[in-house]
């Protein structure tokens, strides 16, 4: 099991992951909307403002402080350093 940093500390199972959207289109926010609604959002921003949704095989959507672009690399591996890494934002 390969566990990627999302931001502040909080780690997710890239093998449970199946997406990673950017928040801003009005499909995407229904689906955090509906998923808040049926308690299966999980709110990893900790007040920062979402810049990336992580859609999860368990049907849960998790929310993230970091762009798209940057978990995206580090899911691929292509981000060295990225588990021991301090957020600044």
């Amino acid at each position: 099991m390969r566990l990627v940093n999302i931001g502040f500390g909080c780690l997710v199972s890239a093998g449970r992951l199946l997406a990673i959207l950017n928040p801003e289109s009005a499909p995407i926010k229904r689906m955090v909307q509906e998923a808040r609604e049926r308690g299966a959002l999980v709110d990893a921003t900790y007040g920062r403002r979402t810049k990336a949704v992580l859609v999860l095989d368990s049907d849960c959507l998790v929310l993230s402080a970091l762009p798209a672009e940057t978990l995206a690399g580090r899911v691929s591996g292509e981000d060295p350093g990225a588990e021991t890494e301090e957020e600044t934002t």
